[in-house]
């Protein structure tokens, strides 16, 4: 094989890596989307965050480190961050589609950013950002609008999304990355599971639901943390930042492939803008957060 070739395979690698992961991600959350309107919003989630746990509770093994106090208080509140972004962003898809409540979502991250860099041209990103959140809020006098609940729901969970980067940077200094994602996916299981018994009952374990709960658990939770932090360790974190900015899009794209939600035009404008928000306010920050921003 030529030198040069299996450079540029090498170069290359890590985007597709994390691509992988956003498609999966997304792809997880157009079949959770089809499990709401049986197990509703905290069965659902109960169901992904468990089995997610499980799956990564086997695969890292944390018991065999244990972490310090200090680590225990910031990966919980991580954990409470991640049942609170996934049960927000489900609700959100009972209301609207797919790929309009991920771009609602990523104002969460875009704030994180912008707020962190205080440049004049992050006024452009605001503008932007401003635009497509304008469009797609919901019109009494234009029809296909937006139920309200669905835009609040996603706009919560994008407060969510802000506060699991804040707090996972915090939780990420204290422990390696695995402790913290694995404790702290096994933490928001341990948040929203009585909830979850609580509004479905045995509903939730029949066995029909288990082939697919364990699809949401590894293609949104499990497989997609564990190829991001691959993808870190082999990008720079501006780029990886950049990248992600994708994934209004590919919720967009696993929204129409799987469930059929085809966006109008104007919809598809707002999430162009909040797509370029999000790339521009990364690509032009001096200092990106290196916390992993995957969603949903």
């Amino acid at each position: 094989m030529d030198s040069s070739f299996r450079s540029t395979l090498k170069q290359w690698s890590p985007v597709i890596v994390l691509l992988v992961a956003m498609i999966s991600i997304q792809s997880g959350a157009a079949f959770a989307k089809q499990l709401l309107l049986t197990l509703g919003v905290p069965g659902t989630v109960t169901l992904r965050l468990s089995l997610a746990a499980i799956i990564l509770c086997l695969i890292c093994q944390p018991w065999k480190r244990f972490p310090s106090r200090e680590a225990v208080q910031w990966i919980g509140l991580y954990g409470l961050t991640i049942a609170a972004m996934n049960t927000m962003i489900y609700a959100a898809f009972l209301y609207i589609p797919l790929g309009i409540a991920v771009a609602l979502e990523f104002l969460g991250p875009l704030a994180v950013a912008i707020l962190g860099s205080r440049k004049k041209l992050d006024f452009l990103w605001v503008f932007l950002a401003g635009l497509g959140v304008l469009l797609l809020l919901p019109k009494a006098d234009m029809g296909n609008q937006l139920p309200w609940q669905g835009v609040l729901y996603a706009l919560g969970a994008g407060v969510a999304w802000a506060l699991y980067i804040v707090i996972g940077q915090r939780a990420g200094a204290t422990a390696p990355s695995s402790m913290v994602t694995t404790i702290g996916i096994l933490s928001g299981a341990l948040a929203v599971t009585p909830i979850g018994l609580a509004n479905t009952g045995l509903e939730l374990f029949r066995p029909q639901y288990l082939p697919i709960g364990l699809a949401i658990a590894v293609m949104s939770s499990a497989l997609p943390y564990y190829l991001e932090m691959v993808a870190l360790k082999a990008m720079p974190t501006k780029t990886f930042g950049v990248l992600t900015s994708l994934e209004p899009a590919l919720a967009s794209l696993s929204g129409m492939i799987i469930l059929h939600e085809f966006l109008s035009v104007i919809q598809w404008l707002a999430v162009i803008c909040i797509i370029l928000a999000s790339f521009g306010a990364v690509a032009t920050s001096r200092q990106p957060a290196a916390t992993p921003e995957l969603g949903v």
